[in-house]
């Protein structure tokens, strides 16, 4: 449904997105991660043909997103950040008039209207001013404004932006009911909703893909590398040096626990043995009094904060 090759955007002094290259089948729904000024809001609206790019190529559903790009945009529903809505008009009024824009049939319009407000649960303020809406009421009309031409592809930047967790549930539950019948590209900051909505996860910093697989194969991925928590009586500087010097030690972080007690985060290299063993002897034999010694299921999190501050 998307393909992506060598897509790049320069700006004057830097380059937002750099020869990237990726593609999403029909019916996925693939979470797009990444840190602000990471690339990708450049490169949503590159695929929905608001910004020219530098070069490369994109492709939706085999149409040429810059030769070809009012069949291109046609099989897009586009939901922005922030959602530009018109307040002085009903809700029932301004999906009308958006299915208008979008080259829905005249005939067509109410039967898309109907439907789209059906799908994201609106029919109980379809008469209402869009000014006199919730926050959340307002995110389901720009759902259904994405939705109501019948795209096949669907682009949601941060969906979930300002919502509180009961509306967040509701606009997760509405993504997933969109799985098969639609392909979805989400964007958002809330990585415990990518790892619940998404099958598949797209990792991008400083304009470049850093990861891409499923959230499951990312975290254990990381996890076999070894993500370890050793807390222990004894001076900062000493512990951290001998730590420090162990084998597979990939990256070491150290806190104050309070009375004397350092915190040691380690993400360790995959290695033949498990170093809690390595790490219980070397406190032994230092007469460290030890007090916690755990490795930790990685989560996207975890993911998202190895690959991103990586760089």
């Amino acid at each position: 449904m998307i393909d992506v090759k060598n897509l790049t955007k320069r700006f004057v002094g830097r380059t937002a997105v750099d020869a990237i290259t990726f593609a999403v089948g029909k019916g996925e729904i693939v979470g797009f991660l990444g840190p602000n000024g990471a690339g990708k809001s450049t490169t949503m609206r590159m695929l929905t043909g608001y910004l020219p790019p530098t070069s490369g190529e994109a492709s939706i559903g085999g149409h040429d997103v810059f030769t070809d790009s009012l069949k291109a945009r046609r099989e897009i529903g586009y939901m922005p950040e922030n959602v530009p809505l018109y307040e002085d008009m009903r809700v029932i009024e301004y999906l009308s008039f958006r299915a208008g824009l979008k080259g829905v049939p005249i005939r067509g319009v109410k039967s898309s209207v109907e439907r789209a407000m059906e799908y994201c649960g609106l029919g109980e303020v379809r008469k209402k001013m869009i000014a006199n809406l919730s926050k959340g009421f307002r995110q389901r009309v720009g759902l259904a404004d994405a939705l109501v031409h019948k795209p096949r592809l669907l682009i949601l930047d941060e969906p979930t932006n300002g919502l509180d967790p009961n509306q967040i549930r509701q606009v997760r539950h509405l993504i997933t009911q969109l799985a098969g019948e639609h392909t979805v590209l989400l964007s958002t900051h809330i990585l415990s909703e990518v790892q619940m909505s998404c099958r598949r996860v797209i990792i991008i910093n400083k304009g470049r893909i850093r990861a891409d697989d499923t959230p499951d194969a990312l975290a254990a991925n990381l996890q076999s590398s070894g993500v370890v928590t050793l807390e222990v009586r004894a001076d900062a500087d000493a512990a951290q040096d001998k730590i420090q010097a162990l084998p597979h030690v990939r990256r070491l972080t150290s806190s104050d626990a309070g009375e004397g007690w350092r915190r040691f985060e380690l993400r360790v290299e995959p290695g033949p043995d498990d170093i809690r063993e390595t790490l219980n002897q070397l406190a032994q034999a230092e007469h460290w009094p030890l007090r916690e010694l755990t490795r930790h299921t990685a989560t996207l999190e975890d993911v998202f904060v190895e690959l991103t501050q990586r760089d």
